[in-house]
């Protein structure tokens, strides 16, 4: 097992390398200029997601889909993903995995926009779409299309389910002494009640369970930070400075040069936020708008909320307890900073916290998956797929979570890049759209 985590961190190094990191970043670079700064509508779009009436064909609200994306993107990344960045890359990673947040904005629109104006009607009359379709029918490339939904539907037991369950599982266990097999089965038990009865199910879940989970973690992190307000600007002065210089060795940190830092912190910043994964946009297909653009301008806001303020908070969390400075890291990490709070209430915080973001990814990832299955196998595979979904959940609670770590990270790596090369061939299409819906009387049109 210790030879196999190596040779995934050395693949994971490999596909994370520079070719990559200029890839990602700099699509999410390209895109905010080339559609002028489209992060400016943020406010307008938070304002149309929170309308949950039904405005054009789709099988869910705009709300629902928005919510059931978050679902998916808020998770073990939000917590442990933070950590493990820190740990691994100092504090100045939560800096990069702020600015991808940022700058990823656009991208999240970018690919929720092909997404809608691509979609089709499948065989049982539900939405389909998302990034193989858009490769398919838009760029004119079913082998491309194969390829992303292929990885798509493999990645999504990675980064959606055992990455998911094994850090509840190990913290239960850590925090209560909860044996992972009750954890692992019970998680099990809770996602297949949702998960078999598809989107509607899952959608009516995640538009109640998201607010919640969102604003009780969000709040317990700024109980934490308001324990020590006075330490606050110091702990910004150094995430900021460590960004461009790295972070020497103290305590029991081995040190980290800047590319550690934008490593780290890039990576965990797709691995929360997903933007340019291909991911987000293949549930937008669902949702029902009048036209691609309104339900773009909507997923875009889930960049904003997952890390631009829940991933920022963990960091700033994080890297005040001084804990990684002990050689502490992942779930630990962030069971240490909470603990500041009180030595009860604070694991007690992040244990509810980590245990809704994770069941609410597994749920958002349970759609991705199915789709990209439908996609390859047609709508008679999806069932089978829920069952083998239901089964990863209780087998990742129970496996090696650097092996698990290591291996998503490779997979979204290789699944970001056939739908950022599709956004990249067709920015044009979403510049067109874009103008005809949002520039042309800057506005979404009513």
């Amino acid at each position: 097992m210790e030879d196999l985590t190596a040779l995934l961190d050395r693949i994971a190094g490999i596909v994370w390398g520079p070719p990559m990191l200029i890839l990602l970043v700099g699509t999410h670079v390209y895109l905010t200029i080339r559609l002028r700064f489209v992060q400016r509508y943020l406010g307008r779009a938070i304002r149309i997601s929170l309308e949950r009436g039904a405005e054009g064909e789709g099988d869910v609200s705009q709300f629902g889909a928005l919510t059931t994306a978050l679902a998916a993107t808020i998770g073990t990344g939000n917590i442990v993903g933070v950590a493990t960045a820190v740990a691994s890359g100092g504090p100045g990673a939560v800096l990069w995995m702020w600015l991808t947040g940022v700058f990823g904005i656009a991208t999240k629109y970018a690919e929720a926009l092909l997404s809608v104006k691509y979609r089709v009607t499948a065989a049982d009359g539900t939405m389909a779409g998302g990034p193989m379709y858009v490769l398919e029918h838009g760029m004119r490339s079913r082998p491309l299309g194969v390829a992303f939904a292929a990885l798509t539907a493999v990645s999504a037991f990675g980064i959606g389910n055992t990455v998911q369950a094994n850090s509840i599982s190990t913290l239960a266990r850590d925090s209560f002494g909860v044996s992972v097999w009750i954890s692992g089965a019970a998680m099990a038990a809770l996602t297949a009640l949702v998960v078999l009865g598809g989107i509607k199910a899952i959608a009516a879940v995640c538009e109640r369970l998201v607010p919640f989970m969102a604003i009780f973690y969000v709040a317990g992190c700024a109980l934490v930070l308001a324990l020590h307000a006075a330490e606050i600007p110091a702990t910004v002065s150094l995430i900021v400075s460590t960004a461009f210089t790295g972070q020497a060795a103290v305590g029991g940190f081995l040190g980290a040069g800047v590319r550690e830092a934008m490593r780290y912190g890039v990576a965990r910043g797709l691995f929360s936020n997903e933007s340019g994964l291909g991911s987000a946009p293949i549930v937008a297909a669902a949702a029902q708008t009048r036209n691609p653009v309104r339900q773009a301008l909507v997923s875009s806001t889930g960049t904003f909320w997952d890390t631009v303020v829940v991933c920022l908070m963990t960091g700033l969390v994080v890297v005040q307890s001084g804990g990684w400075t002990q050689g502490l890291g992942g779930a630990a990490l962030t069971s240490r900073a909470f603990s500041d709070l009180h030595p009860v209430l604070g694991p007690a915080i992040l244990t509810v916290g980590l245990l809704t973001f994770v069941f609410s990814t597994i749920l958002g990832w349970a759609y991705y998956g199915e789709k990209a299955c439908e996609y390859l196998f047609g709508t008679s595979a999806v069932q089978v797929y829920r069952v083998l979904w239901v089964l990863a959940v209780y087998l990742g609670s129970v496996a090696p979570l650097p092996v698990v770590w290591s291996a998503a990270d490779i997979t979204n790596a290789l699944m970001a890049i056939p739908n950022l090369i599709s956004l990249l061939v067709l920015t044009h299409v979403i510049v067109d759209e874009t103008r005809r819906h949002l520039w042309s009387e800057d506005r979404p049109e009513r």
